[in-house]
């Protein structure tokens, strides 16, 4: 029995698409020990996922910090993993690659660039979508990928059943309206004259809710919704998969919550302006499809309202 190491820091977004990748890569090495590489906010997270044995904390400190580096290598080296499967892709991590392992080749260790096509430079390469990215990496790494095209979340999610209770949900559609300070492009600002237009058409018939994050909680006083939180507090992301899992309909921005809900088989949507096209990221499911536009502030909330289907 060997150990194998997956790298996977995030987003919340890039967490929900690698599940697939990460189920082929353990089934593949069905008789070693997978380990996962993370950030803070997904280190509880992957504890949950069935296809990873353990968990390695990664604070993700500066490179220069020589002492956190020191030990960071000094863990991982004490596993002598036989294979590195890097699906984060980043600057950080092929720096890790360059301490850890310099002379390390496709045999050793797998990322986008050991698995480069010959006729293609990197930067063209990042402009497939990434789950082909992740297929393209795995299957050249001779790993069987059956699933790395439809990852599959739900390992993700727990019961809310006090939650449900306590704000009487049974059909109800989520919203996101809400964006990272620094992603503030992405955001639709239409959100309410859709809830008045959905109330309009099915009255009653479904509650309208938002899930607002750790840092969004009075945005989403400013939406005309019923706010889901759990003791006054941010849902955590497993929570959120359930909420979302067990919904009637999605409308999102492009945020992390509807890279879940594309992978969790929710119905919905999400709205794309001109920072990225839906290919690209490899969110359009069969139940999960999108809007593109060049402009959001111009796409018109009864133009969202005929794409939601229940």
């Amino acid at each position: 029995m060997s150990n194998i190491l997956i790298i996977k820091h995030g987003s919340l977004g890039d967490i929900a698409q690698a599940s697939g990748a990460i189920q082929d890569i353990s089934e593949n090495h069905s008789n070693d020990q997978i380990h996962i590489l993370t950030t803070k906010p997904y280190f509880e997270l992957f504890k949950k996922n069935p296809f990873i044995h353990n968990v390695i904390l990664d604070k993700r400190l500066s490179r220069f910090n020589l002492i956190y580096l020191y030990l960071l290598m000094k863990i991982l080296k004490k596993f002598s993993f036989t294979k590195i499967y890097d699906l984060q892709n980043s600057s950080r991590t092929n720096f890790y690659k360059n301490v850890l392992l310099p002379k390390a080749d496709l045999n050793i260790w797998s990322s986008s660039e050991t698995t480069l096509p010959t006729n293609i430079s990197k930067e063209e390469f990042d402009k497939d979508p990434v789950l082909d990215r992740f297929t393209h990496q795995l299957k050249f790494s001779g790993i069987k990928a059956e699933n790395t095209m439809k990852p599959d979340f739900t390992w993700a999610t727990s019961k809310i059943d006090n939650i449900k209770q306590e704000f009487n949900l049974d059909k109800y559609i989520v919203l996101f309206p809400f964006c990272s300070t620094h992603l503030t492009h992405k955001i639709w600002p239409h959100y309410n004259e859709l809830i008045d237009l959905i109330k309009n058409k099915y009255g009653d018939q479904f509650k309208i809710v938002v899930a607002p994050g750790p840092s969004e909680v009075d945005d989403g006083k400013n939406i005309n919704a019923i706010s889901i939180l759990d003791k006054n507090k941010a849902l955590n992301i497993s929570q959120l998969a359930s909420l979302i899992k067990d919904s009637s309909f999605v409308v999102a921005n492009d945020t992390g919550p509807a890279h879940i809900s594309a992978h969790l088989g929710a119905k919905g949507l999400a709205l794309f302006g001109k920072h990225t096209t839906a290919h690209k990221v490899s969110i359009e499911r069969e139940n999960f499809k999108a809007i593109q536009v060049d402009d959001l502030n111009k796409l018109s909330a009864s133009k969202v309202l005929e794409k939601i289907l229940i």
